[in-house]
């Protein structure tokens, strides 16, 4: 998967993090195929016991089925997926993710896995603001190069 190795380059410095699966969304699926430092340090938990694990190992009591149902129609019908959710890191504390999940196509078209990116949140304090992103606001204001391509991509915009 050349998309891969591409992903890979770019975004093993990102401070945001990013993760790649395979198109196998029915458990144990989908399969973590790459997962960045960034993404590591989110979960807590290295690198080497990520890939080859199902994100679901994220999951816990106040992850709203609700959301994953959302987000599984959406990889079930190959498209992008952005929401919140509650995680849990591997210490079992639990915090608040916004994740921007793209399909990967190869060059016929057909679906070759996923890619999502992904940031903890924490609650805006006062009104909601106006936006995507309504009452969470990212919990690290990074100064990542690789923030101004992803912005110029609509990563966790509401906009395609």
């Amino acid at each position: 998967m050349m998309a891969l190795d591409l992903i890979r380059a770019l975004a093993e410095d990102a401070s945001i993090g990013v993760v790649v699966t395979d198109v196998a969304i029915e458990s144990p699926g989908p399969i973590i195929l790459y997962a960045n430092p960034a993404f590591g340090r989110l979960v807590g938990r290295d690198l080497d016991r990520i890939v080859g694990q199902s994100p679901r190992f994220m999951q816990g009591k106040e992850t709203r089925r609700e959301t994953l149902d959302a987000f599984h129609r959406a990889l079930t019908a190959g498209e992008r997926f952005h929401g919140y959710l509650t995680n849990y890191r591997s210490d079992g504390i639990k915090y608040r993710v916004e994740i921007d999940c793209r399909p990967l196509r190869n060059v016929s078209g057909e679906l070759d896995g996923f890619v999502a990116f992904q940031r903890e949140v924490v609650r805006r304090l006062g009104r909601p603001a106006g936006g995507s992103g309504g009452r969470y606001e990212a919990s690290l204001i990074s100064n990542d190069p690789l923030g101004d391509p992803l912005r110029s991509l609509g990563v966790f915009s509401a906009e395609d």
